[in-house]
């Protein structure tokens, strides 16, 4: 069956900094723009995105910040691949979901006028997941040539699920395998081992994925704002990022490995400020010249307008007045005193 065109289609696709539509940036474009009479053309471009390139981005497409330095930006060539798509249909494999919002977010960014009203989208993708549906009844079909009776049961379920996996190690016996970077392996054999690394491509710390291994086997974020950094590269940055997932809406099991690198990551901060703390002095012994001395007063006045003050520890003592001499009146207060006339 032929293609029939009615217009030009332009399949395109994109190398990013990573899979944030929000925050990350092209570093490469192309497409290729097939016409209604069978020609086509090929435009592609490699962009300067403005913001470093991720060393977990580069492994996987090949191009690191070395190659891309001296490449214009997307606002300069933003008019440019917009005009040579034209008004083509679009397609891609996955490019509804990111390689269209992907390109849109750039040409707003760059002020570049580029309208999606009136044209087609053909993902590629969509077609082969949904003609070759991922279920486990399509699965048991494919490879056991059967139906599942009483599908939807545990048990029924599990037993497909066994046979499947039976069924795929001797349908794929000795057929190689060649991943993203080239590397080429005979992935599915009777070892489990084998089977777990390679069905868990994506080395994820937990189950959620919200955590990935890198090459070196050091976590990093999988999702929003610090995707790609290393996990002890956020808390190192961000302390406050530990408690906003802790009391979050995260798997619990996400919370458990995070809390497990935080332990680490403020172990390691324990032992640096340990070694960071000069030794302590030992402490001088007492000599005549370091002997303790007596207190000074807290307080002297020797003003005779003012109270008199308790200097020290020395009690107050009432000021001494001279004797007076005993005259008639004194004898007479006396003589009172005692009933003696």
């Amino acid at each position: 069956m032929k293609l029939i065109l009615k217009r030009p289609l332009a399949f395109f696709d994109l190398e990013t900094t990573g899979t944030n539509i929000g925050t990350d940036r092209i570093v490469e474009i192309s497409v290729i723009k097939l016409h209604p009479d069978g020609t086509d053309e090929v435009g592609t471009w490699r962009v300067h995105p403005g913001i470093p390139i991720p060393l977990e981005s580069s492994l996987v497409h090949g191009i690191y910040e070395e190659d891309i330095k001296d490449e214009k930006r997307f606002k300069e060539l933003g008019d440019h691949i917009a005009e040579f798509i034209g008004d083509s249909d679009l397609a891609g494999y996955n490019s509804n979901k990111f390689d269209i919002p992907m390109l849109m977010e750039e040409f707003l960014r760059a002020g570049v006028q580029f309208d999606l009203e009136n044209r087609h989208f053909v993902d590629v993708q969509n077609i082969f997941h949904q003609m070759e549906q991922r279920t486990l009844k399509a699965a048991y079909q494919f490879y056991c040539d059967k139906q599942i009776v009483n599908a939807h049961s545990a048990e029924a379920d599990t037993r497909a699920t066994m046979e499947v996996l039976l069924a795929q190690i001797e349908k794929y016996e000795g057929h190689e395998w060649e991943d993203k970077k080239g590397n080429k392996s005979i992935p599915v054999v009777g070892d489990v081992e084998a089977l777990h690394k390679f069905t868990n491509l994506s080395r994820p710390v937990d189950f959620a994925g919200r955590m990935v291994y890198n090459e070196e086997g050091e976590e990093l974020i999988n999702f929003g704002k610090h995707k790609g950094k290393r996990v002890e590269d956020v808390l190192n940055a961000e302390p406050s990022y530990y408690s906003w997932m802790m009391q979050g809406d995260f798997p619990l099991y996400t919370k458990r490995k995070l809390e497990e690198i935080y332990k680490r990551w403020n172990g390691k901060r324990v032992a640096e400020r340990q070694q960071a703390r000069p030794a302590q002095q030992p402490p001088v012994a007492a000599s005549p010249a370091n002997e303790a001395q007596p207190a000074e007063p807290a307080f002297q006045n020797n003003s005779p307008k003012s109270s008199p003050q308790i200097s020290g520890n020395q009690p107050y003592k009432k000021k001494e007045e001279p004797a007076k001499p005993v005259d008639d009146d004194m004898l007479k207060q006396l003589a009172m005193k005692f009933g003696k006339s």
